[in-house]
């Protein structure tokens, strides 16, 4: 069955718009004779027994088993059963600054047409490519996509087209997979956001930070706030209501602290951060690391891309800097992290990781389309507003059980460790130990 699917999803992977023909195809539809009631064991029995339409007579409605439910969902896309959700047609346009977001111009488009044919609703998911990000090219396209019927956008724009849709308040329903509302701060109801939260993920690795803290960023927008919010966390760890005993960041730190302006390294009562802004093309940092004394058994905090992270954290070995720990967002949650460094280099790395809830079939599906959805964030992102999408079009319960709050998808958050093979969890007994 998988390899009869495997022969259609290529004739799709490439196509702009996905559009289901008017003329309907013919439906399956099974007739349930069976007097006696099916419980999960039942199921999986028939299944096992490869009796299919038994199987699919019983489980007429989602099962509670995760299995069994993606087995039930396979088969009645495959078969075209009849038995089909009865709510409203999904129309989705996907607005693409092509040029600004790279490869994510296609992964999108494919996470959100993988999401969509795991279910068995009809849909027209139909892409807009614009050039740029100017507020005139943006009222242009949106203007289009509400000329042509649809009223659910998935935009995943940078920072300043996000700001030009808040400025143009479309009548429509857009989600950003890539801003999060705290870089946009929206009121506006029928605008969501679904990217991770940065600084709730560095909130919880400072936790796990001792003195001196260094800082390694690029010169990036993104990586000249992190580096900034994470300095000024670290020295002034928010306070926490006075029946607490311990603030925020626990006993690894003391509750005041004087700020000494510096351009790169800051001293406080007993912290001290030391920040370092590396470029595109340095590859060696030994100017930085070689018989620092300064840094030594100190905190890393890396926010860099996962192929600079890997030539930091071999360098952090080769120099002799004994870190405590080393800590990243979900910038490094990537299994390339794992094949590129030596276990001995990446052994004290925690990492922050919001992409926590996971749905079988739609992992699979990407994985057809050669999509990622387990480890980029951007692409969990866009089908996690798919599945918010869906549940508000045909009244079903969403997938994705993430809270939206504040217009916001708000993500649970784990620490994990980059291990032999695999990330796991990290518990702080590790350190204490």
């Amino acid at each position: 069955m998988k390899k009869s699917l495997l022969l259609f999803l290529p004739l799709f992977v490439y196509a702009q718009s996905f559009m289901l023909s008017d003329i309907p195809l013919p439906k399956t539809y099974i007739q349930n004779l069976d007097p006696y009631e099916c419980d999960d064991s039942c199921l999986k029995e028939y299944l096992d027994k490869g009796m299919v339409f038994s199987f699919l007579a019983h489980a007429t409605r989602k099962v509670d088993d995760q299995e069994l439910n993606d087995a039930r969902s396979i088969y009645i896309s495959v078969l075209n059963l009849g038995a089909f959700n009865s709510g409203g047609k999904l129309k989705i346009a996907i607005l693409l600054p092509y040029k600004k977001i790279g490869k994510y111009a296609a992964s999108t488009v494919n996470a959100s047409f993988a999401y969509l044919m795991t279910k068995t609703n009809p849909f027209t998911l139909k892409s807009y490519k614009i050039e740029d990000e100017e507020q005139q090219t943006l009222q242009e396209a949106l203007s289009k996509i509400q000329n042509d019927g649809f009223t659910y956008i998935i935009a995943p724009l940078t920072r300043k087209g996000g700001q030009n849709v808040i400025n143009i308040d479309p009548d429509a329903t857009v989600y950003f997979p890539t801003l999060n509302n705290k870089d946009m701060n929206s009121s506006a109801s029928n605008l969501l956001f679904g990217a991770i939260d940065y600084e709730a993920q560095s909130n919880l690795l400072l936790q796990e930070a001792v003195s001196p803290l260094v800082i390694f960023s690029d010169k990036s927008q993104t990586g000249k706030k992190l580096a900034a919010y994470q300095e000024k966390t670290f020295l002034h760890p928010p306070k926490i209501k006075a029946d607490k005993e311990e603030n925020l960041f626990g006993s690894f730190f003391s509750s005041e602290a004087t700020v000494v302006e510096d351009d790169t390294t800051t001293n406080t009562q007993n912290r001290k951060v030391i920040k370092y802004f590396i470029s595109r093309r340095t590859t060696n940092l030994e100017h930085y690391l070689k018989e620092n004394e300064n840094i030594t058994n100190a905190s890393f905090f890396i926010n860099t891309p996962v192929i600079k992270s890997g030539m930091i954290l071999s360098q952090l070995t080769l120099y002799d800097t004994n870190a405590t720990n080393v800590l990243s967002t979900q910038i490094n949650y990537d299994p390339l992290i794992l094949s590129m460094t030596q276990y001995v280099d990446r052994r004290d790395m925690i990492v922050a990781n919001s992409i926590i809830e996971q749905n079988n079939l739609v992992i699979e599906t990407n994985s057809l389309l050669g999509n990622d959805v387990v480890y980029d964030w951007i692409n969990y992102a866009t089908t996690v507003g798919m599945d918010y999408f869906y549940s508000q079009v045909t009244g079903e319960l969403r997938e994705y059980k993430i809270p939206l709050v504040n217009h916001q998808m708000v993500y649970q958050i784990e620490l994990v460790k980059p291990g032999y093979s695999r990330f796991f969890p990290y518990s702080r007994k590790e350190r204490e130990d």
